[in-house]
């Protein structure tokens, strides 16, 4: 029964929905997390609360998260919003703690966490040009049943 669920659940979305609904469920927990427990050393951030409160931003993870989840069940070519979004969501985490390692200088290990936030952005943008692979081509395996 598992299997089949399984099953359907891949045919559904595929995998770029697959992809979807991970990468949108971590970004919605981070949004969440972020209202929960906003992380102490805000270094990084000083530019971004300049232009909203930290539980805004959090609540733009999240939106940005649920769109993309949302778009998980769409047809390939259509769900391209959500691979933006998730992109999106990074940009501008990223470029603040980008600016705040150079040029402002307040934090000097801000370089590191601007390359993973846009390392984790530049994900989506990688797969939203992948193609659902052909699955009436794909031999039938005996044991996926």
């Amino acid at each position: 029964m598992h299997r089949r669920i399984k099953r359907r659940l891949i045919h559904l979305v595929g995998r770029r929905g697959a992809i979807l609904i991970l990468i949108g469920g971590l970004v919605t927990l981070y949004g969440a997390g972020q209202l929960a427990r906003p992380i102490p050393d805000q270094r990084g951030l000083r530019l971004l609360l300049i232009v909203m409160d930290l539980d805004c931003w959090s609540w733009t993870w999240i939106a940005a998260g649920a769109i993309a989840i949302g778009c998980a069940f769409l047809p390939e070519g259509r769900d391209w919003p959500g691979f933006v979004c998730l992109c999106l969501a990074t940009v501008p985490w990223s470029a603040s703690y980008l600016m705040s390692w150079w040029p402002l200088g307040e934090n000097p290990r801000g370089w590191a966490t601007a390359a993973i936030f846009a390392a984790f952005g530049a994900i989506p943008l990688v797969i939203v040009g992948w193609d659902e692979p052909d699955r009436r081509a794909r031999p039938h395996r005996e044991h996926d049943e």
